[in-house]
């Protein structure tokens, strides 16, 4: 199973927003920004709740139709964790850059794990907007000889023939295990073929498990260096 690529955490302080910051799993890397509560145009206000704005930057060419799908894939998973209903008739504006060249069409689960927690970790930077948990992301796949492998790098990533990306929101407790729930995953075959529940499970275990390092390294982040977490 194995453990994922070393994670770096930095907060850059992007002027004009009101929290950034930056994760990577290696060199797969994202950066991460939040502008509001802000008035919100007409057309796109809520009576009831802020309006929750997501967007994706590829880091070269101009945003595309993946783009946009990952932009939607990344406010599902983030939204259960924000109170939106505190701050009606507004908009909460999160801007994902990627940091890392396009991966191969066949893997982008590592990259969107890591815009996933650049997101929350921007969020927790802000302040500004109330969380019900944090959300932390990570990346799975099973290998052909039936492996299920943490984090898989670009070379591992051409043997995975089942795999995904499993979020969780965290919320901090009487112990991490009884409080962390799946938020989102997109489990999927990635060759001609299906899974069985059980499949689906295991590795949504294994992701759990592993979700603790990516979490303890999130919050460890925002202690004064004196009262780092030994992780």
């Amino acid at each position: 199973m194995g453990s994922s690529r070393p994670i770096q955490i930095s907060y850059d302080g992007l002027a004009r927003v009101d929290g950034s910051a930056r994760f990577a799993f290696g060199d797969t890397a994202a950066l991460a920004s939040i502008s509001g509560p802000f008035e919100v145009r007409l057309a796109a206000e809520l009576a009831s709740q802020a309006t929750f704005d997501v967007s994706v930057r590829p880091l070269s060419n101009v945003p595309s139709t993946e783009s946009k799908s990952q932009a939607a894939t990344i406010r599902s998973a983030i939204a259960p964790s924000l109170i939106l209903t505190k701050n009606p008739r507004t908009l909460i504006q999160l801007v994902i850059q990627t940091l890392s060249p396009s991966p191969t069409p066949r893997w982008t689960d590592g990259l969107l794990a890591a815009m996933i927690n650049a997101s929350s970790l921007a969020l927790l930077n802000a302040g500004s907007i109330p969380m019900r948990g944090v959300v932390c992301a990570i990346a799975v796949g099973r290998t052909r000889n039936g492996d299920l492998v943490v984090d898989p790098d670009e070379k591992t990533a051409g043997e995975v023939t089942q795999g995904g990306c499993f979020a969780f929101m965290v919320a901090d407790g009487a112990g991490l295990e009884s409080n962390s729930t799946t938020v989102w995953t997109n489990w999927r075959s990635q060759e001609l073929g299906t899974f069985d529940e059980d499949e689906l499970i295991e590795a949504r275990e294994v992701a759990r498990e592993s979700i603790k390092e990516v979490y303890a390294t999130m919050k460890s982040s925002f202690l004064p260096n004196d009262d780092k977490m030994d992780i």
